[in-house]
């Protein structure tokens, strides 16, 4: 049994790796920028839902609210008028990449803090590095890829998008469990 805390290198390492190659994926290679489809006359869209106020959350249109009432022939009707949307509404104005970066960092350390545990319980120290990797990397893609599979299943997000995502959360694992595994103690 290997404890989390003589682990802490690898788990900063490996979220250090994660975070600047996420940022690499995302900025540089142009895979993902077609992830979301903007709307036909935005502009007329974005006015149209201006004088609402929405505040920012996630809504679901229309909403039945119990599931008695979506056995209503009105919310029937509305569905299948539609439009029928998820949509998340956020804040007027330039979003604070500040925060949502340092979430990000966390969120990696976090996934290896759980990588780093179920490999400690399973493997001794001395255990071989691509033993060491190959626990870590299944724990963290479990743990950045696994969750988006409901988005397309529940909410109908592309899967093309999620294939993607998921291809990049297998690297960000392997990176992961690289790290982890580079800096395992020896017997």
């Amino acid at each position: 049994m290997v404890p989390i805390p003589s682990l802490w290198l690898g788990i900063l390492l490996g979220a250090v790796i994660v975070f600047i190659v996420s940022s690499i994926i995302h900025m540089v290679l142009p895979y993902h920028r077609n992830d979301f489809s903007g709307v036909a006359n935005e502009d007329a869209v974005m006015d149209a839902l201006r004088p609402f106020n929405i505040p920012p959350g996630e809504y679901v249109v229309p909403r039945a609210g119990s599931p008695a009432a979506m056995k209503t022939p009105e919310f029937k009707a509305k569905v299948e008028k539609g439009p029928v949307l998820f949509l998340n509404v956020m804040p007027a104005g330039m979003p604070s990449m500040g925060s949502s970066l340092v979430q990000w960092f966390l969120y990696c350390a976090l996934v290896g803090v759980f990588a780093a545990y179920v490999a400690g319980r399973t493997l001794m120290p001395g255990a071989e590095y691509w033993a060491v990797s190959r626990v870590a990397s299944t724990v963290a893609f479990a743990g950045y890829g696994l969750a988006l599979l409901q988005n397309s299943i529940w909410y109908k997000r592309a899967w093309s998008t999620t294939a993607k995502s998921l291809f990049d959360a297998l690297i960000y694992a392997m990176l992961t469990g690289g790290a982890l595994a580079g800096f395992w103690p020896a017997m």
